[in-house]
């Protein structure tokens, strides 16, 4: 099975949800800010969006 960019970018957050719970917003600034020092603009991107679908994730489980 391949996933397509959406799908990965929703299996990383599904994963920080798992592995990190409360404390994602921190990992993925953490994620973020390490990719800045490095200059990967992709990456950032990549955690930035990441990050917005953890967010989601986070409103659904609050609003059952």
């Amino acid at each position: 099975m391949v996933l397509n960019r959406d799908q990965e970018r929703w299996a990383a957050a599904l994963w920080v949800e798992k592995n990190h719970g409360d404390a994602g917003p921190a990992y993925i600034a953490k994620q973020v800010e390490r990719l800045t020092f490095e200059g990967d603009e992709a990456g950032v991107e990549t955690w930035k969006a990441i990050g917005d679908r953890f967010d989601q994730l986070m409103r659904k489980s609050t609003a059952n």
